[in-house]
């Protein structure tokens, strides 16, 4: 029948009606959206995958260095170890809580653990003397001065901090990884690109030439047209990939976790062992600077008598098993860098069976011929005389623009974490009470020793750190307004990479 009432295939002879039309639109629009959700959906398994061999790789790292302190300490210490196995606890969980992205300060999760150890500790080990919590006060003071544990805390949260710092930004650059990808795969199609994917897949069926495959080039223009903005992802996207890949050498390399994490509970031993061999020269030291304690009336105990001696541990090193992590991970992370500059390709080849290149009986979009016009670049400013999508390059989407923020963010993090540095971002989400400058503290609470409490004490939030090209750049000590923070960013950069003719 005649094509007069075609409103987005020629209106020459065709098989269709207006409402055949309408549902081949339809079909055609849900078809690509799930092409590209699949296509999304495999790299997220890519990454989701990696993310859960180092998640439970790491994990099973920490919990067989805690297993081996328990199993381990009540036998080399006894009451030195029974009286205070709540702090060895607490610290693991800090451990833990910090790494699964909880707002700690790890360094003072670390500091606050050879405190309260060296408090109970020294107590345990002076049981003649009545010992204040006043008295305790001073002897932290010195603690620096007199190093009692000698130079392993200074030495474990040298490592400790850069490793966990690594481990957890590496965690974490897959899941926002991931993320992006998802919700980049959700973006509806403009009704533009609906009529172009329309005309591309389906307007061969109504002249009659269903066999007929749409041309290769003619794809590639109509799904560069309607992924213009997905491409833009692409050049942030390979940062967050060769960032991840840049720790993941720290990982098995400087920063090694392996080493380090599966070695925690040596080191602590380690320390407790320079404090009972040094005793004597310790606790004269502490007299000397904080006056001679009362004598206690409860008597001495023997307990730490017959547990002296050099304490050696074992740690099983599983250090192939990380080579292969990452090892396998680089690959990975490699293949991916690409993703959104060839997916046009892989959509056109796998997905809509594209004919080659220099076939001259495809569909052209017009009938089956070759296809003349020459193939638009990558990306939203090259899309201005795309033939087959009418792309506005003046109003990129938001929702993808926002992704690439997150890139950013993320590809800074991992920047800071290569060099041992830490940066969080309070999420737009978090209560905002807790992230003041300090000058609201009361005299009640800021007058006193500090509490002994991990969990009492106040996470630190750091603001977003200032991006400037690709380079690492410490953090502002001042918590602003993410939201306000992120609306900002946002609009410089609609502005900036919109071609600049278009803003005079």
């Amino acid at each position: 029948i005649l094509g007069e009432h075609l409103r987005i295939c020629p209106q020459g002879y065709t098989c269709c009606t207006s409402e055949m039309e309408e549902n081949f639109a339809n079909k055609s629009r849900s078809e690509f959206e799930a092409m590209m959700k699949e296509a999304g959906r495999s790299v997220q398994a890519i990454l989701t995958a990696q993310h859960r061999s180092f998640d439970s790789y790491f994990q099973d790292l920490l919990n067989k260095s805690e297993k081996a302190l328990y199993d381990a300490f009540p036998s080399l210490y006894g009451e030195l170890y029974t009286q205070n196995a709540k702090v060895f606890k607490d610290l693991y969980s800090e451990l833990r809580r910090y790494y699964r992205s909880s707002n700690i300060n790890l360094e003072e999760a670390l500091n606050e653990f050879w405190t309260r150890l060296l408090e109970r500790l020294f107590k345990l080990l002076n049981p003649q003397y009545h010992i204040t919590d006043e008295y305790l006060d001073c002897m932290v003071k010195h603690a620096e001065q007199h190093k009692p544990f000698g130079e392993v805390p200074r030495e474990l949260k040298l490592k400790a901090t850069r490793a966990f710092i690594a481990a957890r930004s590496y965690a974490q650059g897959f899941l926002v990884g991931s993320d992006v990808v998802r919700k980049v795969s959700q973006v509806s199609l403009s009704q533009e690109c609906t009529r172009a994917i329309m005309k591309l897949m389906y307007c061969p069926h109504c002249r009659g030439m269903a066999s007929v495959r749409p041309c290769n080039n003619y794809c590639l223009n109509v799904v560069k047209g309607c992924l213009a903005n997905q491409a833009d992802l692409s050049t942030e996207w390979k940062y967050l990939m060769d960032s991840l890949m840049g720790v993941a050498d720290r990982i098995d390399g400087p920063y090694n976790v392996d080493t380090v994490i599966g070695t925690i509970h040596m080191r602590i031993a380690e320390a407790i062992s320079n404090l009972q061999e040094n005793k004597d020269s310790i606790t004269s030291k502490v007299f000397q600077g904080c006056g001679n304690p009362k004598i206690s009336t409860k008597g001495s105990s023997s307990e730490d008598k017959k547990r002296r001696g050099k304490v050696t541990l074992e740690a099983k090193s599983s250090a192939q098993a990380l080579e292969m992590l990452v090892l396998d991970a680089k690959g990975n992370l490699t293949a991916l860098k690409t993703y959104w500059i060839t997916l046009p390709s892989s959509l056109c080849s796998k997905k809509v069976m594209a004919s080659s290149a220099s076939d001259d009986r495809c569909w052209n979009g017009m009938t089956k011929g070759s296809y003349l016009p020459e193939v638009m670049g990558d990306g939203l400013a090259n899309q201005i005389n795309n033939p087959e999508v009418e792309v506005d390059i003046t109003k990129p989407d938001m929702t993808i623009r926002q992704q690439i923020m997150q890139l950013k963010i993320m590809t800074n993090r991992l920047g800071n974490a290569n060099i041992g540095n830490d940066v969080d971002f309070q999420d737009t989400s978090d209560d905002m009470s807790g992230s003041g400058s300090g000058d609201s503290c009361p005299d009640d609470v800021c007058g006193k020793r500090l509490s002994k409490s991990p969990s009492t004490r106040q996470p630190e939030t750091h603001a977003i750190p200032k991006q400037s090209g690709h380079g690492v750049h410490g953090a502002s000590s001042r918590s602003l307004p993410s939201a306000s923070l992120l609306l900002l960013l946002l609009l410089l950069w609609v502005a900036a990479s919109a071609p600049q003719h278009l803003w005079r």
